[in-house]
């Protein structure tokens, strides 16, 4: 019966089923032929997006999500980034490449269809919607100023860019002064003192090795290079820097390189450091010398004069916090994304409640802040700002306060922060939205 029915004909449907034997012989169904045709052309034409999602239930790593998306970029692959669209999902072209280093990296994702990925563009194009596409166009060439010698955990950035599988390059004093800025697009700034003053570390680690070692290697850099004090050397690096963001580069940079940035350029031609910094002491009436025009963020601050207390100026609020570690939180900002797309990119997150952290600098005192930085993450419970970003010529510039997200009170000598544990980490994706930042095709921004 089986080898009738093999060599049956419906001729009525014009549908041929060939016997083995006809198989065997190099005959072909053209209808089978047509058929698998159809069913590939029609899986090329309904799954040819990949969509990352970021949003809290759909995402397991978040992290190395923005590393694949890295990934994506450097595979020339079209890249868009879906502002305010569950969590700030990214929209790539679909191929078996990426999915392959999605389940490596261990990234959720979906395959839809162009019809659905068409769905999605005009729900966010709508007026109703405060969301915005981005076309992402290049992998940023990143570099992390950092000593030679510092350990990657030292630093929240180095970890979140190892951990996402982000390259990146390490410079530091001679190679800044040599104008390599010019060759990135992104630069961190590692948690330096620009002041000169060696983190204002010395009532508690004057006598430690560390802290003689580290002196020394400043103080033989800055001969090296010329200079006759380390707050000399700190400053012209200070003044590379920024020129590298007037002239529309984009800075990054947390804890205590962001206020003693400031105060250095403030400072520029006035001698802040006393004695023990830098051999002689600071100058008469240093403080009513302070130009507060050449910040970038900080303004009308007031600087901390004795070498005994660890702390820079006014500008950081954590001598001045009451706040239990439970009830320490920052939230972000809402913006507008249709018309305030760069600050909208900068916050995306699943959680708009980010958990708080301490550090050197832990967060900023609003009265010390320019009218024109913009605010983008505040505790209101303690009347601080957490994370700012501001313009400065051409370029872009974010301040991060606090040492490490998922670290909250980061003292010398602590266990490094391992990012497995705190793969989904908000506080860590803000860093990463500063990292991808630089690949966008920016709108004018409105604020």
């Amino acid at each position: 019966m089986m080898k009738m029915m093999t060599k049956c004909r419906f001729k009525k449907n014009k549908i041929q089923i060939l016997s083995l034997k006809d198989r065997k012989r190099g005959k072909t169904n053209p209808f089978l032929v047509f058929f698998i045709f159809l069913v590939l052309n029609s899986f090329s034409a309904t799954a040819s997006q990949l969509l990352i999602p970021m949003d809290e239930d759909s995402q397991k790593n978040h992290l190395k999500a923005y590393g694949v998306t890295y990934f994506a970029l450097e595979e020339k692959l079209e890249v868009r980034w879906l502002l305010n669209y569950r969590g700030g999902s990214f929209l790539i072209s679909d191929t078996d490449l990426l999915r392959k280093e999605c389940k490596i990296r261990g990234v959720s994702f979906e395959v839809i269809s162009d019809a659905k990925t068409q769905s999605i563009l005009e729900d966010i194009s709508s007026p109703s919607q405060n969301q915005e596409v981005v076309l992402l166009e290049k992998a940023p060439k990143i570099a992390v100023y950092s000593p030679q010698g510092n350990k990657p955990w030292d630093d929240a950035v180095t970890m979140a860019l190892t951990y996402a599988e982000i390259p990146y390059e390490t410079i530091y004093d001679e190679a800044v002064l040599n104008d390599a800025l010019v060759l990135f697009d992104w630069l961190h700034l590692h948690h330096e003192d620009f002041t000169g003053q060696y983190g204002k570390f010395y009532r508690t680690f004057r006598t430690t090795p560390w802290y003689i070692q580290e002196k020394e290697e400043a103080e033989a850099l800055a001969k090296k290079l010329g200079y006759n004090k380390v707050s000399e050397e700190k400053l012209d690096v200070a003044l590379k820097i920024r020129n590298y963001v007037v002239g529309g580069g984009f800075m990054f940079a947390m804890c205590s390189a962001t206020d003693s940035f400031d105060i250095a350029l403030a400072a520029e031609g006035v001698d802040i450091a006393e004695t023990m910094f830098d051999g002689d002491p600071s100058e008469p009436g240093y403080q009513s010398k302070i130009d507060f025009s050449n910040t970038f963020a900080f303004t009308d601050f007031t600087l901390e004069r004795s070498p005994m207390v660890y702390e820079f100026s006014s500008i950081d609020m954590t001598a001045k916090r009451n706040i239990p570690k439970e009830s320490d939180y920052f939230t972000l900002m809402d913006f507008s994304a249709k018309w305030d797309v760069v600050p909208t990119m900068l916050t995306q997150n699943h959680t708009r409640l980010v958990k708080g952290f301490m550090g050197q600098t832990t967060a900023y005192n609003p009265k010390n802040i320019k009218p024109n930085v913009l605010v983008m993450g505040e505790s209101k419970l303690n009347g601080e700002a957490r994370y700012i970003h501001g313009i400065k010529g051409k370029g872009f510039f974010t301040f991060y306060g606090g040492h490490d997200p998922e670290d909250y009170q980061h003292r010398v000598g602590d266990p490094k922060t391992e990012l497995d544990l705190h793969p989904t980490s908000p506080g860590y994706r803000l860093i990463l939205n500063n990292v991808l930042f630089p690949a966008a095709k920016k709108k004018p921004q409105k604020t």
